[in-house]
């Protein structure tokens, strides 16, 4: 004990209480990390190495085939022309909701905030539903749109609705609380040495949240490119024409075409694969970034 100071003990033996209060045992460790990865495994990597293995019980050339069929070309180009229209609208609005709510005081700023969670409230089934009243042929607009000639039910434009409604709330989600702990000192600064606001935007707002918002829009495509209930309610399930992937691999399945089910299975599972990596790489940038920011 020679050489320490009262101090030092005290702090030697402070660091030693917290450190033996937030550890626990090893068994207990390896119990929970075992229970995590089987429920990894059971759940996620088994279905998904099932559904390559049923993909390719045929043959390559089988999987080939189910893939580059005119059905199938024409469910992977109406999903990303959903993908394409329903991400970048909702990013606009991510945005500005998120800017509006996190930097501003206004009338109606709570009710903002639950209408955009109404989407994670409402079954996609009851959104595909409620355009169906609105748009569909005995809806409040049905007449109007026969009249002009207009396709919204069973047609590209329900889809992309329905695809807009069920991903709106994954940008503004991931924006508002960065936004609110980033606070608007920045923003005020830049105001006062006379940027305007779109300047304050694009210059300080945006560069500061440039991986939540990435993070959102990843997110958002995820969504938009698996949806199922909503989707299947306003397509009309025509073939070649209002199909997406999900809907398509149901079509195949209820046919008791396995294999070309599974084969179309696998490109969305392939495009969950691409999230993934995308989601874990933006996760990393935004702790080394928090990291670099903490020793500075």
């Amino acid at each position: 004990m020679s050489g320490i100071t009262p101090s030092q003990y005290s702090s030697y033996h402070s660091k030693v209480a917290r450190s033996r209060a937030t550890s626990e045992p090893t068994w207990v460790r390896y119990a929970l990390t075992t229970i995590a990865l089987s429920f990894l495994a059971l759940f996620l990597f088994v279905p998904l190495a099932a559904v390559f293995t049923e993909a390719l019980r045929k043959g390559f050339d089988t999987y080939i085939t189910a893939l580059i069929d005119p059905d199938a070309l024409s469910a992977v180009k109406l999903t990303f022309i959903a993908a394409l229209i329903a991400v970048p609208l909702n990013l606009v609005f991510g945005v500005a909701a998120a800017w509006a709510i996190a930097k501003f005081e206004f009338k109606g700023k709570s009710i903002l905030i639950t209408l955009i969670d109404l989407p994670f409230a409402v079954s996609p089934v009851i959104a595909g539903l409620i355009y169906v009243l609105i748009f569909g042929l005995q809806g409040w607009f049905g007449s109007a749109l026969v009249d002009n000639d207009i396709k919204v039910i069973f047609a590209i434009p329900g889809i992309v609705l329905a695809t807009i409604f069920v991903t709106f709330p994954f940008v503004a989600r991931e924006l508002i609380p960065l936004m609110q702990a980033q606070g608007k000192d920045e923003e005020e600064a830049g105001l006062v040495l006379g940027a305007s606001g779109w300047q304050i935007l694009w210059r300080i707002t945006l560069p500061n949240v440039k991986w939540g918002l990435l993070y959102g829009v990843i997110l958002t495509n995820a969504r938009a490119m698996g949806e199922f209930g909503a989707v299947s309610v306003v397509s009309g399930h025509i073939r070649g024409m209002t199909n997406t992937l999900p809907l398509h691999v149901e079509i195949l399945y209820n046919e008791y075409n396995y294999a070309a089910a599974f084969a179309v299975a696998s490109l969305l599972a392939l495009l969950a694969l691409v999230t993934l990596a995308l989601k874990t790489f933006v996760e990393w940038q935004v702790a080394r970034n928090a990291s670099h920011n903490e020793a500075a």
